[in-house]
C-alpha cells in the first residue's frame, strides 16, 4: 500500500513539474517572441538601408512568417505593432498578420492581445503604415463598423489608398470566436503623403 501511494506522489509531483514546464514553455514564448519579431523588423530595415537581400527575416528559425509593416497609432499613446506575414492562427498568436491579396490590403489581429487596442479607436485617428524601407504612409481612420465574418465590404476605390483592420467582436467576450468583428476602415491621408513624396 505505501508503495503504491509513493507511487501516486511521483506521478503527482512529475505530473506538475510538467505543467509547470509548459506553463513555463508558453511563458517564454509570450516573453521572446515580441522581441525577436522586432529584431528581425531592425535586420530587415538595415539590410533595405543597405541594399543588402538575405535570405530569410524569419524571427527564430522554424517561423513561418517574417515581419512586413509596423502600424503606429499616434492617438492611442503612441503603440504600434508589428504586422507579419503568412495569414494563419499560428502566426496571429505573435502579432497581427497582412492580407495584401484582396481589394484592400487587410490586418488581421486577436481581440484580447495585439488589437485589444482597437476599441479606443475613432474616426479621424491616425494610422501610419510603415513599410520594410523605412517609407511612412499616414491613414485616417474614416470608418468603425461591427459585421459579421460573411459580411466584410470595402467601398470602392483606389486599392492603395485604403486599408482595413479586422477583429473579433466583442472586446469582452468570454469565449473564443464568434462570428462577428470590428472592422476599421481607414483611407491614406492625402495632405500628408503629398508632403511627404514633395520632401523626397
Amino acid at each position: 500500500m505505501r508503495t503504491i501511494i509513493l507511487a501516486l506522489a511521483l506521478a503527482a509531483a512529475l505530473a506538475g513539474v510538467m505543467q509547470l514546464g509548459q506553463a513555463a514553455l508558453h511563458w517564454a514564448k509570450a516573453w521572446a517572441a515580441p522581441v525577436l519579431i522586432e529584431h528581425a523588423w531592425v535586420r530587415l530595415q538595415n539590410d533595405r538601408a543597405a541594399r543588402s537581400e538575405p535570405a530569410s527575416y524569419r524571427p527564430w528559425p522554424w517561423a513561418d512568417t517574417e515581419p512586413v509593416a509596423r502600424l503606429s497609432f499616434p492617438t492611442l499613446n503612441g503603440q504600434d505593432r508589428i504586422a507579419l506575414s503568412d495569414p494563419s492562427a499560428r502566426s496571429m498568436a505573435f502579432g497581427p498578420v497582412l492580407i495584401d491579396g484582396g481589394p484592400v490590403p487587410a490586418f488581421f489581429g486577436h481581440r484580447d492581445t495585439h488589437f485589444q487596442l482597437l476599441q479606443n479607436i475613432g474616426v479621424g485617428d491616425p494610422i501610419d503604415w510603415e513599410a520594410p524601407d523605412g517609407t511612412i504612409q499616414r491613414y485616417r481612420v474614416t470608418d468603425t463598423a461591427i459585421r459579421h465574418h460573411h459580411d466584410i465590404t470595402v467601398p470602392n476605390g483606389p486599392d492603395s489608398a485604403r486599408m482595413v483592420l479586422v477583429t473579433c467582436w466583442p472586446f469582452d467576450a468570454w469565449e473564443v470566436g464568434g462570428p462577428m468583428r470590428f472592422v476599421v476602415l481607414a483611407e491614406r491621408d492625402e495632405a500628408s503623403y503629398a508632403a511627404m513624396s514633395a520632401s523626397e
